[in-house]
């Protein structure tokens, strides 16, 4: 039994794994590090991270801390433990933490608010996942001793699973104002916040000034192979290098991956605006095509998210049809098809997935009549 369940992953893993030449649209975790990247990997000057001895994690991290405006900042390996390390250490066991319910630290995060940090999510509901105060006071429970309490909020911006839409800064100063009256602190999920400073066009120090934390990705849009920051006062970091050790997160000669962290920090968050004019034709171009449905107006990022019942097919079969035609896309709901654009799909790429799609929806259709 187990080596047929052994040879079921192989054959699964044999399925999505992409063809030469593929566009790779599912995520921008698919990014590759650079030339300049992989140089500067090879060259890292090195040491113990564990003991605070690695310099070019040292550099990462006070450069990360300084584009942010905040006191300090920790490399960690994922997002996810970013995420984790912060609402361990804004949290005790049995507090609440409220959150949009498509949010990633609700939905993709293995529950570990609660199997690690002891914590329930709260949820709140946000057309397009863009919460208000009026939403997440809704979901405050009166201050009764045998009620749990939240102790924090989770923002998520960019909103992957509502197509990347971006939280305007005036809205997240109005929560932040508002919760930290109740004694709530705020934890930013911003994985692609860098996404949303270039769709604002606004500096990401200024966006997350209210904010109690923020996470961000150095391997996604910024096509980092690995890593990801968590930034806030000197003291939080502090707490949060204890819980990163304790999650199994404490990295020796780190500044190997640090340094093209280093790169994509510095260097990257100047060309997401190509990303954005890809997704944005992307769309633009899926509305053409007949059966298939999005709003190109609320593509503000470089995740589309289009819905595709009007061809006959779920997501899972349109993205089987376009996988045999060299285009790599991730169904997230029933009907509902995810694409996101990176540093390694142009131009070129977008109007080779347009033409499949269409291709797609025509034969789908010829097949329906």
């Amino acid at each position: 039994m187990a080596t047929e369940a052994k040879t079921d992953v192989v054959m699964e893993l044999n399925r999505v794994r992409p063809v030469s030449g593929a566009v790779e649209l599912r995520s921008d975790t698919f990014t590759r590090p650079s030339a300049e990247m992989r140089a500067a990997m090879a060259a890292a000057e090195v040491g113990d991270d564990v003991y605070g001895e690695d310099p070019t994690v040292n550099r990462l991290e006070a450069r990360a801390a300084e584009i942010f405006g905040k006191e300090a900042a920790l490399f960690v390996p994922s997002g996810c433990m970013g995420n984790l390390v912060a609402i361990k250490v804004w949290t005790h066991h049995g507090d609440e933490v409220i959150c949009e319910e498509r949010g990633h630290v609700n939905l993709y995060e293995l529950a570990s608010m609660s199997a690690v940090a002891g914590c329930m999510p709260r949820i709140a509901r946000a057309d397009d996942g863009i919460l208000n105060w009026e939403q997440i006071e809704a979901v405050i429970r009166p201050k009764i001793y045998y009620d749990s309490q939240p102790a924090l909020i989770c923002l998520e911006n960019t909103v992957n699973m509502w197509g990347g839409l971006v939280y305007p800064t005036a809205q997240v100063d109005e929560i932040c104002d508002r919760a930290h009256e109740r004694g709530l602190k705020v934890h930013m999920d911003g994985a692609r916040i860098f996404n949303a400073a270039t769709a604002l066009g606004e500096k990401v120090s200024f966006m997350t000034r209210k904010v109690d934390s923020v996470m961000f990705c150095l391997s996604k849009g910024l096509g980092a192979p690995v890593g990801s920051m968590v930034v806030g006062t000197r003291e939080f970091i502090e707490k949060a290098r204890i819980y990163r050790k304790m999650y199994g997160g404490g990295m020796r000669q780190a500044g190997v991956i640090a340094a093209a962290g280093l790169i994509a920090l510095e260097k990257s968050p100047g060309r997401l605006h190509i990303d954005h004019e890809n997704a944005r034709r992307l769309a633009e171009g899926i509305t053409e095509i007949r059966g298939l449905r999005i709003d190109p107006a609320k593509v503000r990022s470089n995740i589309v998210i289009f819905e595709c019942s009007g061809i006959g097919k779920t997501a899972v079969e349109l993205c089987e049809l376009l996988y045999g035609r060299g285009i790599l896309a991730q169904d997230t709901a029933t009907y509902s098809v995810r694409m996101v654009t990176h540093v390694d799909v142009d131009r070129e790429g977008i109007e080779r997935t347009l033409v499949a799609l269409q291709d797609v929806a025509a034969q789908t259709q010829r097949a329906g009549a």
